[in-house]
């Protein structure tokens, strides 16, 4: 076509060139060379055109594959949501359900610590006044083979051997009996608790008849005591205890006479009855004991 246009432009020169005047011709020239560079112009925006219209084809199709993209993910974020709202509330009921689980729990165990704290300071009070009663009772000399403590709730009343029994015995002297009665006045006063009487001894063996050793001589002092309650100052006999611990509950060195004489002693040793601990126990919320 370009070989066809170029042929048809000469002819049309020749002819021109004999036909027309050279001014003509020139202005026909003249014209002729614009036409040229309009059509070649024109040509140019026609072949930018074809490109802009491919790229626009191209970028049209790609718009298209993201398009059909993003809706797929949108669909796969939405059902992700509706999976996530389902759970949610399924947990959200099964947590509701657990929360009050342990809220009621809590209060359970809040309800026992308060019971178990009143105790406690019902029975430290009981400690505190039986301990006041029995110190205020005794003489100063009394007093000095007395020692009246409490420890960790229970109160422990010290008796030296020396006031308490004939030397080398378990009979019980003469000098004991007013301040057993004392001690027997204030276990009787106060029937909500158990009374454990210990014997203790130095390391010093011992060699009387019908006495073998330390264990056996603190244990029938520790029985001469109980007995003694009983039956000269009348103290319910279910509440009492005797026990023996020989020379192995020292409270000093037994290498000194001193500590020896502290370690001979028989301890009264009063308690909450163990049945108010075990109705507290029983009471415990599931998961407390």
């Amino acid at each position: 076509m370009n070989t066809s246009r170029t042929i048809l432009i000469a002819a049309l020169s020749l002819v021109l060139t004999s036909c027309v005047g050279k001014k003509q011709y020139a202005e026909l020239q003249t014209a002729h060379n614009a036409l040229k560079d309009k059509y070649a112009a024109l040509d140019k925006d026609y072949q930018d055109a074809k490109v802009q219209i491919a790229a626009f084809t191209s970028d049209s199709k790609s718009l298209a594959a993201r398009l059909a993209d993003e809706q797929q993910r949108n669909r796969d974020l939405q059902a992700a949501y509706g999976k996530l709202q389902t759970s949610y509330t399924e947990n959200v009921s099964q947590g509701n359900v657990n929360i009050s689980k342990l809220v009621d729990e809590i209060n359970a165990s809040n309800k026992f610590i308060k019971q178990l704290v009143d105790a406690k300071s019902k029975s430290d009070s009981l400690n505190q006044a039986l301990t006041n009663k029995l110190t205020r009772s005794l003489t100063r000399e009394e007093m000095n083979d007395v020692d009246v403590q409490v420890l960790k709730g229970v109160v422990y009343i010290s008796l030296a051997d020396n006031m308490l029994y004939k030397s080398g015995s378990y009979e019980i002297g003469d000098r004991a009996g007013e301040t057993l009665s004392k001690i027997a006045k204030i276990i009787t006063d106060y029937k909500d608790y158990d009374v454990l009487v210990e014997g203790n001894t130095d390391n010093v063996s011992i060699s009387q008849k019908n006495i073998r050793n330390n264990w056996d001589l603190s244990a029938l002092r520790a029985s001469s005591v109980v007995q003694a309650l009983q039956t000269q100052y009348g103290v319910d006999p279910k509440r009492l205890s005797a026990a023996g611990r020989g020379e192995y509950n020292p409270l000093a060195d037994n290498a000194t006479e001193k500590g020896r004489q502290r370690n001979r002693r028989t301890q009264i040793i009063i308690t909450p009855k163990l049945d108010q601990f075990m109705d507290l126990i029983d009471q415990a919320p599931e998961g407390e004991q």
